[in-house]
């Protein structure tokens, strides 16, 4: 069942897969919060494993930077892999006045400065937003391990270095909470597939000052939020074959 760019077997991939868009971050955690990881596709060097955690079947998948890079990856894994539940993990630009660096984000939605929704809406606005049952368990989970986190909106942004930067004032002042570059996408597929989505994210970077993560703390240090996503799909049931 290999498509263009996943070379897995029908049944390597798990129904939960965690997405990660650095590939190595990929690797990181299999190598260091999976058991047995295995890899199963690595097609332009976006590698993806499944392994266990907890005694529960995982997968985890690099999908790049931007919505049409996640838009590729997530159609394939729920069309030709079967996966039924996307978490989205990676790294933001803190907004909100109260966000510190290495904070945990839960976007329960995400608006977006691209038209990828449009196109897939018939020209309409779509209101992308996470998988409720999803987002809540992030959330409890958060909360029982005393992680700083704040539940709410995000922006999706298509630009990476922003022609307008008085976007993200005005966003800001919509209270948006933090800005990255996938989850509205990943929100937008899954509704249409029937099939839940959430994103978590760590503040990497206080958009309009110079605090940032390096290139290597982006890959490896953002272990709150990888144990967090991963204790909650350990808790996603499996499903079971009729």
């Amino acid at each position: 069942m290999p498509t263009p760019h996943i070379s897995a077997g029908p049944d390597d991939f798990s129904d939960v897969c965690l997405l990660p868009g650095d590939p190595l971050r990929a690797r990181y955690i299999a190598e260091q919060f999976l058991d047995d990881a295995v890899l199963v596709t690595s097609v332009r060097s976006m590698e993806g494993y499944t392994g266990t955690y907890r005694g529960r079947r995982i997968s985890v998948m690099g999908t790049g930077m931007g919505m049409p890079s996640i838009l590729i990856y997530a159609t394939e894994l729920i069309r030709q892999y079967g996966v039924t539940s996307l978490i989205r993990i990676g790294s933001c630009g803190g907004l909100h006045p109260d966000l510190s660096m290495r904070d945990v984000v839960i976007a329960s939605g995400a608006s977006t400065d691209s038209n990828a929704n449009r196109l897939r809406f018939g020209g309409f606005d779509f209101a992308a937003i996470a998988d409720f049952g999803l987002t809540r368990e992030l959330a409890k989970v958060a909360e029982e391990r005393e992680a700083p986190v704040k539940v709410g909106n995000v922006l999706s942004s298509d630009q990476f270095y922003h022609p307008r930067p008085d976007v993200f004032e005005v966003a800001q002042r919509m209270g948006i909470l933090a800005v990255e570059m996938e989850a509205a996408g990943l929100y937008a597929v899954a509704a249409e597939h029937g099939v839940r989505a959430a994103a978590i994210l760590t503040v990497s970077d206080i958009l309009g000052s110079d605090v940032e993560m390096s290139a290597e703390d982006r890959q490896t240090s953002l272990d709150e939020m990888i144990t967090i996503a991963l204790e909650t799909a350990s808790r996603i049931d499996t499903p079971t074959s009729s």
